[in-house]
């Protein structure tokens, strides 16, 4: 019998959400500290999504180019399992957070066409997880949660020697197909489990946990 898939449900913003996760059998639960981006969390409000997560509900700490000010700022307060890293960061700052902090690191990676494969290469043996995440528009200010997907094809029957999650434009609707035709045994969804921008629908998120086991 095969492990079911795991799943990561991002830009939690209440107590509510989190026990939609957990409800639905959700594996991560994404916290986003990027003002930019209307998932965007203070860290005391944090904190107390945090200490609500059972356990077995892994708390992912989401940012962009972060400084070493600002994820001391996070960590010092919040309760995590992981720090995911969304932005233009280098395989070395990757290596220096790590170290840092002692906590797993997933680097996110924009995909739109072949041409950007080699650059998932450049963090195996430094990132904990890669995040495989579809590019961000030109000239958009949100590196992920945008609700765009890439072409699948690219990526399907690889094998890489560090694990992997999926994610851009997942929706309960599609999340099937996207397992079986890249063989990714992770999911992570935000946009794609909403009523609005930032706010969680309880509905959608068991869909999708159930669509990505079915």
């Amino acid at each position: 019998m095969t492990n079911p898939v795991s799943v990561k449900i991002c830009g939690l913003a209440t107590v509510k959400d989190v026990h939609a996760c957990a409800q639905a059998g959700a594996n991560y639960m994404g916290l986003v500290f990027f003002e930019k981006s209307p998932r965007n969390i203070s860290i005391p409000a944090a904190r107390e999504l945090s200490l609500a997560a059972p356990l077995g509900l892994a708390k992912v700490a989401l940012v962009v180019n972060p400084s070493d000010a600002e994820l001391d700022a996070i960590t010092q307060t919040v309760p995590l399992d992981m720090i995911q890293l969304h932005g233009k960061e280098t395989p070395e700052r990757v290596a220096q957070v790590k170290a840092r902090y002692g906590l797993p690191v997933m680097k996110a990676v924009g995909i739109a066409d072949a041409d950007d494969l080699p650059k998932l290469e450049s963090y195996f043996g430094v990132a904990d997880q890669i995040l495989v995440d579809a590019k961000p528009p030109q000239g958009g200010e949100l590196p992920g949660g945008n609700g765009l997907s890439f072409d699948w094809r690219l990526i399907a029957g690889r094998r890489w020697p560090c694990p992997w999650m999926l994610a851009g434009g997942l929706i309960p609707d599609n999340v099937a197909e996207a397992i079986k035709m890249t063989g990714t045994t992770q999911v992570d969804v935000s946009s794609g489990v909403e009523d609005a921008p930032g706010i969680k629908s309880p509905d959608l998120i068991q869909k999708f946990v159930q669509s990505s086991r079915a």
